[in-house]
Order: structure tokens, then sequence, then C-alpha cells
């Protein structure tokens, strides 16, 4: 699946929430999400789509701000499978 094909139901439904009082919540976090992974990898729309293994990416942190309302970070570190595989597609690192 393409970030791009990512609705608030897919996001729903990775985080087992089965009604609809959230889901301004989760479009919110559904933008947030798309924005913080394309800024931080500097990939354009169409890129991010040619790597697949990015909405996973996007599921985690979605699920992650959803089930926590902040990123957790432990110590210095971010989460690590998402910084991961946000590194290994990121092109405007410094």
């Amino acid at each position: 699946m393409k970030i791009s094909e990512v609705t608030i139901d897919d996001l729903k439904k990775y985080a087992h929430v089965y009604h609809s009082e959230d889901d301004s919540l989760f479009e919110s976090i559904l933008v947030a999400c798309k924005n913080y992974i394309q800024k931080y990898t500097g990939l354009s729309n169409e890129q991010m789509d040619e790597n697949e293994d990015l909405t996973m990416a996007l599921f985690v942190l979605a699920n992650e701000l959803y089930d926590n309302r902040t990123y957790t970070v432990d110590g210095d570190k971010a989460n690590v499978v998402v910084k991961s595989i946000l590194d290994m597609h990121s092109i405007n690192l410094l």
C-alpha cells in the first residue's frame, strides 16, 4: 500500500479502533504523519509512494501518536523502527 492510499479507516484498523468518535483526530494524525515523513526524509509525495515500507512507518507513527498522544522517546532515542525506516530514505541529511 502506498502512503497516498492510506485512509483514516486504515489507521483505525491498525490501532484497533472501532468507533467514529476520534475520526477528526485520526484525520489530523494522518496529515501530520505524512508531513512528518516527508519533511524528515526530504522525499516528494511521488517518491514516498515508491517506497511502500514508509507506509509501515506511517502506521507505527500514527498508532504511537494515537495511543500515547506523543512520539515516544526513550532517553535521547526516537522509536527505532520508525527512525530506521525513515533514515533509509532520507535525502536531506546534513
